[in-house]
């Protein structure tokens, strides 16, 4: 098998991913997965796609993220994780579509208006 290239998007989260047979290995940026998400939380968000799919342990990634918060990092390598899986076998599919790992989540911050202070906030209303 040769490296899968996917991408990811989370907020304003990239992740680009380079995926390929291995021993499980997970670097971000290059630093242990363990290390850029110390949480047990974003660690299991990373994983989830691996166990859904029972493949913890077969393949290493090397991944890029840039942008956003750290949850939005994690939810967008998530993502990447679960398109690469895909191309590597479709049967993958109605398994991470069922727990919605397969949908770009397309909440984003609302812009800032003119005349305003904040999205929807108005200045105080002062009647006298």
């Amino acid at each position: 098998m040769d490296v899968i290239n996917v991408i990811g998007r989370r907020k304003t989260a990239v992740a680009r991913i380079y995926m390929k047979t291995g021993n499980g290995t997970i670097t971000i940026n290059n630093k242990d997965y363990k290390v850029y998400f110390p949480t047990g939380v974003l660690q299991y968000k990373v994983l989830q796609p691996f166990e859904l799919t029972g493949n913890i342990g077969k393949y290493d990634l090397k991944v890029n993220l840039d942008g956003g918060g750290i949850t939005g990092q994690a939810e967008a390598l998530r993502l990447a994780i679960s398109r690469a899986l895909v191309q590597i076998d479709p049967e993958y599919r109605t398994v991470l579509k069922k727990e919605g790992l397969m949908r770009r989540d397309p909440r984003m911050v609302e812009r800032k208006k003119p005349g305003q202070p904040k999205a929807r906030k108005r200045f105080q209303f002062s009647k006298r």
